[in-house]
């Protein structure tokens, strides 16, 4: 369904763990308030436990949610996974501010639905001791979770705060993301050896939870790190250094006869691994697209002109090679072709560039290699 225009989203993962919280809570309040009730008797507890966790981490995203749209920023939707909520946001907020508003939203929400929580515990002692119980335990449950997402480090919202008070006093956002991926660090190393300690002296519990959290926030800084290598590649790298010459070049009175010499047939589809361009005195006037051909009987290819099915060149998706790769990105996946023209500094094409080439691009600057194989087989 959606809320406020919002999709929300469950995975597997998100109702295993709903279901695997919901039995620990309906198993201790059935326990605690009285063993011998019925059947229907506890599935309503099961369920009005399952409701108030799925509505507190719920409140949670959503606050965030509103916060980016009221900054700008639109929501692709809620998810619900093993590790709770995740707002999906279309992209970061470009200001400082904007994202510690959109950072702190997520506290806010949960800290106002504790205190509404623990008010209508406190109205409802004495009148129903399920209520009572049930909100003392989900309360309770809000404060230890705020607790938690409010440490320095990723994922947590407490990580987004400190980047973003970074970011406002140095000016730069690589500078916050820095600070709090060395924290974030720093904290999980602490999570996970504290937590082994506590598993080996008897506190399971504890020490198994201590080291879901350093897991999570050490998986989450190594992530981090390498969006952070990415991005710095994507705006340093210029398009040239990674696009590939896969065209071919014809003076325009040449007959389509030549097309076969190339091995294309009329039957191939505009989309072929090679552009055509033409030529008229060594300017470039055209392309050649194998549509335009597909249906003339081969018997009339020595009585043509390649000339006479070209279109203009600047109706191809293009981009300068002194362009930073990020624009790149940007410009393939608005172009039909899903592949662009390369155009030197002096306006002439010195190659093509598609996805395949981008992440190939990309690889090498990490240290990795595609087999070649395999390239083509993803083009």
């Amino acid at each position: 369904m959606k809320v406020f225009g919002i999709p929300l989203r469950f995975n597997p993962g998100g109702i295993f763990i709903l279901m695997l919280f919901t039995s620990i809570l309906g198993k201790t309040l059935i326990v605690e308030l009285d063993s011998s009730g019925t059947l229907f008797q506890s599935l309503g507890i099961y369920i009005f436990s399952a409701l108030l966790l799925f509505l507190s981490v719920f409140f949670h995203e959503l606050g965030i949610s509103l916060t980016a749209i009221n900054e700008g920023v639109k929501v692709k939707a809620i998810n619900f996974s093993f590790i709770g909520g995740d707002a999906l946001l279309e992209k970061e907020c470009s200001t400082a501010i904007g994202s510690l508003k959109i950072a702190l939203a997520g506290p806010v929400s949960t800290f106002s639905w504790a205190m509404t929580l623990k008010l209508i515990e406190t109205s409802s002692i004495g009148i129903s001791p399920v209520l009572s119980k049930t909100l003392e335990i989900v309360y309770g449950l809000n404060i230890l979770w705020l607790a938690v997402n409010l440490l320095p480090g990723f994922p947590f919202d407490g990580g987004a705060i400190l980047k973003a008070i970074v970011w406002h006093f140095t000016g730069s956002q690589n500078t916050g993301l820095k600070v709090v991926n060395k924290t974030g660090r720093a904290l999980s190393l602490i999570g996970i050896f504290l937590g082994a300690f506590l598993s080996f002296s008897g506190a399971g519990g504890i020490g198994l939870i201590l080291l879901m959290l350093g897991w999570v926030g050490f998986a989450a800084s190594r992530a981090q790190n390498q969006i952070m290598t990415l991005q710095k590649i994507l705006l340093e790298i210029n398009t040239e250094k990674v696009s590939k010459r896969r065209f071919k070049v014809f003076e325009e009175d040449n007959s389509l006869k030549i097309l076969r010499k190339m091995r294309l047939s009329v039957k191939e589809s505009s989309d072929s691994s090679e552009w055509i361009l033409l030529c008229r005195d060594g300017r470039w006037v055209g392309y050649l697209n194998n549509q335009s051909v597909k249906d003339l009987p081969i018997k009339y290819w020595n009585d043509r002109c390649l000339g006479e099915f070209s279109k203009p060149i600047n109706e191809l998706p293009s981009i300068n090679e002194d362009v930073p790769l990020w624009q790149a990105v940007l410009a393939l996946e608005r172009s039909p072709e899903k592949r662009l023209l390369v155009f030197n500094g002096a306006g002439l094409p010195s190659g093509t560039i598609d996805r395949i080439d981008l992440g190939n691009g990309v690889l090498k600057e990490i240290g990795l290699t595609m087999p070649i194989a395999l390239t083509e087989a993803a083009r």
